[in-house]
């Protein structure tokens, strides 16, 4: 735009022929045309700018719209979720208003420390929580669950339950350990289920109940002429006999047991007829990684 900068100058008295002032009458409105068609084609070029992105907008609005609508819906999944919290909430704050409240002090001193008298070893089964069942208020028990209850031998290497172990043994020095099982266990169900020769599996499950394979072993042996159900009842105990002696196998729990200074129990809840079957394990010493370990079973009761 050159020229509109010449024609729009201001010129002297003298330089303003008939001429000049026709010609910059004519250039200047030819021009000032000119620029009101360039910002006419700027206005117009903008709108149609702003159209197709307002389109393209809504053609995303539109897909990502689609694609909502398009996902499939559980009916009532959403309230049903928020009922199932709007419970725990009453619950959680009943507990706040009945139990910790009255009982500031105790859980105040929880805050410094634990010191828990018992290490629980139960099944992660919905029916057999062990605080609900013997009673454990906060404090009292270092509690692991895993799936069949199962302890794994030293060898096994790192593993949840064994690291509780270590912590539970070592560092707050329980009194007790107290292996649970209990009646229709679907883990030891697992483990009777399996074949002989199945050494491996893709399967989480039967890769972890592998663990009570000499169980199901010895099952196997003492009650061969029983139907699945009753095995499967027979395992479960046997179950918790071989975890109490793998738990013999960690240093650290042997030499604290022959020292007295720590206790291995057995347990096992029926809640079908709600009975609870406990025993303690008589370790007479021994071996217990060659396998020429004594020990038997004393103080057995039935709590009815």
């Amino acid at each position: 735009m050159a020229g509109y900068g010449v024609f729009q100058s201001s010129p002297s008295s003298s330089d303003l022929s008939p001429t000049s002032i026709t010609a910059s009458k004519i250039f200047g409105s030819q021009l000032r045309f000119l620029e009101i068609e360039l910002s006419h084609l700027r206005i117009s070029g903008s709108l149609k700018s702003l159209t197709l992105r307002a389109k393209a907008s809504s053609d995303s609005t539109h897909r990502v719209q689609k694609a909502i609508d398009s996902k499939p819906k559980v009916a009532g999944s959403t309230d049903e979720a928020s009922h199932h919290f709007e419970e725990l909430r009453q619950r959680f704050l009943g507990f706040k208003q009945d139990i910790f409240l009255k009982n500031l002090d105790h859980y105040q001193k929880l805050s410094d420390a634990q010191a828990p008298k018992f290490m629980v070893i139960a099944c992660a089964d919905s029916r057999v929580c062990p605080s609900r069942i013997l009673g454990f208020q906060p404090g009292e028990a270092f509690v692991v669950r895993n799936v069949a209850n199962l302890v794994p031998p030293h060898e096994s290497g790192p593993l949840e339950t064994n690291a509780a172990l270590e912590f539970a043994v070592n560092s707050l020095e329980v009194e007790n350990i107290l292996v649970i099982g209990h009646s229709c266990c679907g883990g030891i169900k697992a483990l009777m289920s399996m074949e002989d020769d199945d050494l491996t599996s893709s399967s989480f499950i039967e890769n972890w109940v592998v663990v009570g394979k000499p169980a199901r072993v010895k099952t196997k042996a003492a009650a061969l002429n029983l139907g699945f159900d009753q095995q499967c009842r027979h395992c479960e105990k046997e179950s918790i006999n071989r975890s109490l002696v793998n738990l013999l196998t960690y240093p650290w729990i042997e030499e604290r047991v022959m020292r007295g200074k720590l206790s291995i129990h057995g347990g096992y809840y029926d809640f079908i007829n709600c009975t609870f079957e406990k025993w303690t394990l008589d370790y007479y010493g021994g071996s217990s990684k060659s396998g020429d370990s004594e020990y038997g079973i004393k103080n057995r009761e039935l709590w009815t």
